[in-house]
Parts: C-alpha cells; structure tokens; sequence
C-alpha cells in the first residue's frame, strides 16, 4: 500500500498509456463539454483545431483514471484539497497514444494533524514527446508511523 512515506519528492509515477477512443471521447463531450468542435467532424475540421478533438476535462479524467488505478487504488489516499495551473497545452484526437505521469513536487507532514502529509505534484500527459496536459494538484495521504 502506498503511504506519504512513498512519495517523497522527486519521484516520477509512470501511469501508463491509453489510446483515444473516439466513440468515449465524443460521448463524454456529449455529457458534459458539447461544444461543436468536440462533438462533429466537420466543426472540428473548421476550428482552429483542425479536426475532432478531446474536451480538456476529457483528458484530464483519463489521466485521473489512470492515477486512480495505478496509485490511489492501493494507497492511504484521503482525497484532495484542490489543485491549480491547469493546462491544455495542445489538442489531443481520436486514435492518439497519450503517455501519463506524475511527479512529486514536494512532500510535507500536515502541522495539525501528523500523520497526514501533503504531497504536491504535477500530472502530465503526453503524445509522444509533446506535452499535451499538466496540472498540479495536492494529494493528501496518511503515514505508516
């Protein structure tokens, strides 16, 4: 199980790699980001997007997804007092392979309760070597001790 004590910082979280569903990726939209440009090929085509694309808040839940199942499912997570400089740093498509991560950029125990340490870290997604996603965020987590 991970604990605050896994997570000092410095540490880089491979999360694994997803391909793109287009069908997931337009539904999502659909629910809860329709704008055109999400939800038709050729509104799409004529955005400054060049194409269908991702909602950000469609990129940013697979990268959850992916935390969740890689770290929190099996850690003393208790949950998450907010985050900030969230960025959509170019479109993500249908088919694209996104590469994501997490590291931890500073990790402290909590002044009034002690054994809750506070973990920041900055989650990232990438198609290939391009930076397509990040956020920081902060993730509470219980220590062994």
């Amino acid at each position: 199980m991970i604990a605050f004590e896994d997570l000092p910082a410095g540490r880089i979280i491979p999360l694994g790699e997803i391909i793109v569903d287009r069908d997931e990726m337009v539904d999502f939209a659909k629910k809860f980001d329709p704008q055109p440009f999400h939800l038709d090929e050729e509104a799409g085509r004529n955005s400054i997007f060049g194409g269908l694309s991702a909602s950000g808040w469609y990129t940013a839940s697979l990268w959850m997804r992916r935390w969740v199942d890689v770290v929190l499912s099996d850690s003393t997570s208790q949950g998450s007092p907010g985050g900030r400089e969230l960025s959509w740093l170019a479109p993500v498509y249908a088919g694209d392979k996104l590469t994501f991560a997490a590291e931890v950029l500073s990790a402290r125990l909590s002044k009034k309760r002690p054994n809750l340490g506070l973990v920041e870290f900055a989650g990232t997604a990438h198609r290939g070597d391009e930076l397509v996603y990040r956020f920081i965020a902060t993730g509470m987590f219980t220590a062994r001790g």
